[in-house]
Order: structure tokens, then C-alpha cells, then sequence
């Protein structure tokens, strides 16, 4: 290079899923006929009436220009009628929601918008990877917070609250949980809300996971009395709708707050293809029948990888909500990574070792239910003669 790279970047490591996956590919390469049961990328199609929109949008010649940096409004409007009837929480269309191109894009503007160097950020013992590396980026310091595995992974507010919070200014939490799947619990987040307010912190709910797997009524934060003033919360449809490599999610919460946001946001995008975005609104309104058909499929194939579990000799929480199964490994492996190692190495299946999430998931795997049956009884199979003893 003729120029060194920014400062930044000897901080910044690249993304675990970005650097294990091209080794997959080079493996498979290869010849070895690797299966992924690491990825939580959904592999079956949103709905047809959403493709159908897609395709008739498409064709509309003035669709094609460049959109506003706040999306369409019937988007926006779709997103208010969804949120109401999902969460019974009511935004204003116009000044409380933000379309993005993925939820992820939202962790960056956020600390763009709010972070200052030297600002602290909270941030999960276990949890999504980016919120730690995007607070870093941005010049900002990533404090983990405790959570108490046997409350169900909730934040130890007890514990943080008697740290030095003074230099605190967000905190992510994420429910259901990625990557515990620990379920949504509403007297947390009320009492996660009083904790901000007392404290001056916007909490920042990362919830793409609420209608997978769900056997509760689905959470939001901005439900709580008091949230909007100290809480913003991110919404994605790759999980709930199927729609992964569509890259459409959003940020809702009280008007300062997205103002502040779209000053970022506009400097880096043009806004987001017109048909995709009156597609997503089409989805918005998919019948809850099609829904419980995408449940009732992760169901089976769950059931399928609680015997993959089994076999592996590891424990896990049937209480687990979302796409993933959070697993403790036998005490006699030892280590995430090297049971993550074995099966990809001498079972060519590949899975996610915990510790990417923080040093307490090193005794944890995480296992996707994005793959066919037939592909998970496929792993069964190559499981059948696993001996433990032998990792």
C-alpha cells in the first residue's frame, strides 16, 4: 500500500463469520463436503406476496431514482401498523421511525451520532460482536456488563450499577438474546429503563428475534412507560421475514433521537431501492398463518438439533427462543473452539464456537436451525459414531 492503513484498524479485527467461512469454502474446495450449522442465515423464502410485489415494482420505470434518506412513507406507515400490532406500541410514522438498510447499519450511526472518544459504551459479556468493534471504531471505549446466567442472562444492574458509570452513555441489550437465546422479560426491561433514567445512558434494543420461536407475546422496550425518552430499538426483517440478503431493518424511538441518526445516515447512503421498500411493506402485512408456518418448520427442525446435541454430549435450555440453540460443552472437551475444530475437521460440519460472543461463551457452541431436515439428519448420520473421549 502506498499509504498505512488508519489507526483504527489495529484495533479492529475482522469479523470472525468473514475469516472462518472463506477457510470453509477453501475446505470445500478441496473436496471436504462441509456442512454449515453456524450461520444464522434463514434459507427459506419470504413470502410470495412480497416477491410478487417485488417483481411488479420493479418494472415501474420512475421506481428506479434515488429515494429519501427517511424512506417512503408507505413503508414507514407499514412499520407503525406492524410495530402496533405486534407490540401494541404506537410511533409516530413521520418522526419516530427510520428505515435502514439492516439493523447492522444502525449500530454504526448510532455511535456516530452519539459516541464521542473516550465515551464508554455497555456492552453484553455475551453478545452480538459488532456492538463492541463499532464502539471501538468510533473512538469510544466498550465496557463489558455482567449477566446473570441464572435469571436467564438478564443484565446484572445490581453489579454495574455500583461501577464508575460516569463516563457511560449507551448501553446494547439485545432480547430475545443472540446468543443465549434467552426470552424477552418485561420487568427487565422496566427496570433496564429506570436504570437509564438514573444514570443519563441510552439503552440501544437490538430485536430482530421476537417472532421465531416465540411461545410468549412478542416484547418491545419502547413498550415500557418512560422508554422512548432513554431507549432507542432496532428491528430487522432478515430473521422474521425471511428477507436476510434484502438488507431492510430500522430504528424507532422519540424524534431528537432519529434526527440526530439521519445526519449520519445521510451522508452515507442514498436511500434504499424503491421497489424493495414498498416490497417490504407488502411483507409487513403478511397473514399471521404464514407466520405460524415458519415456526412450526424451525420447530421440527429443532427438535433434530436437540439430538445433535445430545450426541455431542452438551446441555442446553429448552426454553431458548430464536433461530439458535446455545449449548454448554461436556466439561470433558473442554473448550469451545476445540470441539468447533474437531467437527469441522474430522465431521466436516461446522459450527460456532461461543467464545466470539465474550470469554464466558468459551464453554458454549451455537447451533443454526437455518438448514433443510434433510441436511441436519445428514449431521446425525455423521454422528452416529462420535466418542467424546476421542476430541
Amino acid at each position: 500500500m502506498i499509504i498505512e492503513t488508519a489507526d483504527r484498524l489495529k484495533i479492529t479485527k475482522e469479523y470472525y463469520f468473514s475469516t472462518k467461512l472463506q477457510e470453509v469454502r477453501e475446505l470445500m474446495a478441496r473436496g471436504n463436503d462441509i456442512i454449515s450449522i453456524a450461520i444464522g442465515n434463514p434459507d427459506m423464502p419470504p413470502s410470495q406476496a412480497t416477491i410478487d410485489e417485488l417483481n411488479k415494482q420493479s418494472n415501474i420505470h420512475e421506481n428506479h431514482g434515488y429515494q429519501s434518506y427517511r424512506s417512503i412513507p408507505e413503508l414507514r406507515q407499514a412499520i407503525r401498523d406492524w410495530t402496533l400490532k405486534t407490540y401494541n406500541v404506537s410511533l409516530d410514522a413521520e418522526s419516530e421511525i427510520l428505515p435502514l438498510i439492516g439493523s447492522k447499519e444502525g449500530i454504526t450511526h448510532i455511535s456516530l451520532a452519539f459516541l464521542n472518544p473516550g465515551d464508554e459504551v455497555l456492552v453484553p459479556e455475551l453478545g452480538y460482536p459488532a456492538y463492541s468493534a463499532v464502539a471501538e471504531m468510533v473512538g469510544a471505549k466498550a465496557v463489558k456488563y455482567p449477566m446473570l446466567e441464572n435469571e436467564n442472562w438478564i443484565p446484572d444492574l445490581q453489579t454495574l450499577q455500583q461501577s464508575d458509570l460516569s463516563k457511560a452513555k449507551i448501553m446494547w441489550i439485545n432480547y430475545p438474546n443472540m446468543p443465549t437465546g434467552a426470552p424477552a422479560n418485561k420487568k427487565a426491561f422496566e427496570s433496564m429503563i429506570s436504570f437509564a433514567k438514573k444514570n443519563s445512558i441510552l439503552i440501544c434494543h437490538d430485536n430482530p428475534y421476537s417472532l421465531v420461536l416465540n411461545e410468549g407475546a412478542p416484547l418491545s422496550l419502547l413498550s415500557v412507560p418512560g422508554a422512548k425518552e432513554v431507549a432507542l430499538e432496532l428491528n430487522s426483517m432478515s430473521k422474521s421475514h425471511n428477507m436476510a440478503g434484502w438488507r431492510i431493518g430500522w430504528v424507532a424511538g422519540d424524534k431528537s433521537y432519529i434526527d440526530a441518526i439521519v445526519k449520519i445516515k445521510s451522508n452515507v447512503d442514498s436511500g434504499m431501492f424503491k421497489p424493495m421498500q414498498l416490497a417490504a411493506a407488502a411483507a409487513l402485512q403478511n397473514p399471521e398463518s404464514w407466520h405460524i408456518a415458519r415456526n412450526d418448520e424451525y420447530r421440527e427442525r429443532r427438535e433434530l438439533a436437540y439430538q445433535i446435541l445430545d450426541r455431542l454430549s452438551c446441555t442446553y435450555d429448552k426454553r431458548q427462543t430464536g433461530m439458535f440453540l446455545w449449548a454448554k460443552v461436556d466439561d470433558a472437551i473442554g473448550s469451545s473452539e476445540k470441539l468447533a475444530d474437531y467437527l469441522l475437521y474430522k465431521k466436516n460440519i461446522f459450527v460456532t464456537p461461543g467464545f466470539i460472543y465474550g470469554e464466558k461463551g468459551e464453554k458454549y457452541i451455537r447451533i443454526s436451525l437455518c438448514l433443510k431436515q434433510q441436511l441436519l439428519q445428514k449431521v446425525l448420520q455423521r454422528l452416529e459414531s462420535i466418542d467424546i473421549t476421542e476430541i
